[in-house]
Order: C-alpha cells, then structure tokens, then sequence
C-alpha cells in the first residue's frame, strides 16, 4: 500500500497489506474543503532514491465531502479528503476501494505551487511509547495499527513529518483542470 499511496500522492493516500501504516474503521477528520477545486488532476509518481518513477495520471471531483475518483489510473483509492494540518503541511484522508471498514492516511508537503512530496504515515516513524499508547492492534494483530481518535492521527503524522527525507514518498503535481488553485489556511 504504501506504493499506491507515494504514487496517489494526494489522496495516497496506507497499507493494504504492508504491516506498519496506520488506518481506522471510519474517517476521523470531518472538516474537509475543496482545497483543490471541483475537480483535481494529478502526475503522480512513486520516489525511490530520489528518482521519480512510476508516472500516472489520476482525476477526480469533488462531491461535496471529498474527492471522488473520476478517471485515469489509482482506481484502488475510490475517494479522499485533504485537510490543513501542521507547518503548512496537509493530511490526506483516503478510502480504499475494495476495502470497507479501512481509512488510510499520508502527511502531504508541499514543495513548491502544485508540487507535494506525499509520504504515508507509518507506525515505525513513531517512538515506542506512542505506539504502545496509540496503536490498537486488535486481537489477533489481523491489522497493524488501528487508530480511533484525532490525536492518535496527529501523534503518528507528526512522527512522520519529523522523519521526512527528500528522496522517498511519492510526488503529485498538479495539473490544469479548471479548478481553482490550492487554498492556504
């Protein structure tokens, strides 16, 4: 998963099936706005030792929550939602397609107008004590770190952004759609 998610790069949105990322049944964050306009297109491309790789090109639309896929590849992310976060960074909300019940996340930087390196928010970038205090493994650990609240999100994208290298991640540009540029808070 965390391919799809360097190269959705926006909506990226974490692990179908590598241990490490976190998710939650549900989204978390409901305060979400079309940052990018009613529709959205994206270059997205995976990073691997600073090399851009992987192109693809993904649409979307807005729905009135959330950007909905409406065309080109990353059909495994059927809808996400961006949402402001810390040091101008974003966090990325993203639904799976083919997987009810998992919302996954991603810190998105920008690194220049129309230019986000996309990391997701990995489980080991955190400190021991913040998983053992923030991750619910559930039973018999079907899941790698399962989280419920607001702050046990911003705990582990924190540690993520605090690990960020240039050289990882995915990288989303986006592209003329007629929507309206990216919106700072």
């Amino acid at each position: 998963m965390k391919s799809i998610l360097a190269r959705l790069g926006i909506a990226a949105l974490c692990a179908l099936s590598l241990s490490g990322c976190i998710s939650s049944v549900s989204p978390i964050l409901s305060d979400s706005q079309p940052l990018f306009g009613e529709r959205a297109r994206f270059q997205l491309y995976g990073m691997r030792k600073g090399i851009a790789v992987d192109p693809e090109q993904v649409s979307y639309t807005w729905d009135g929550a959330r950007y909905a896929h409406a065309g080109g590849g990353m059909k495994d992310v059927r809808a996400f939602s961006v949402h402001p976060f810390e040091a101008g960074d974003f966090i990325v909300q993203s639904v799976p397609a083919n997987r009810a019940g998992k919302v996954e996340y991603a810190v998105m930087h920008r690194l220049m107008d129309g230019v986000y390196q996309v990391l997701v928010i990995d489980e080991a970038d955190a400190d021991e004590p913040t998983r053992a205090a923030n991750c619910n493994k559930g039973e018999k650990n079907n899941w790698s770190c399962r989280i419920e609240t607001r702050e046990q999100l911003f705990a582990f994208a924190r540690a993520t952004a605090a690990h960020r290298k240039d050289d990882n991640g995915g990288l989303a540009i986006r592209l003329p759609s007629g929507g309206d540029k990216l919106k700072r808070r």
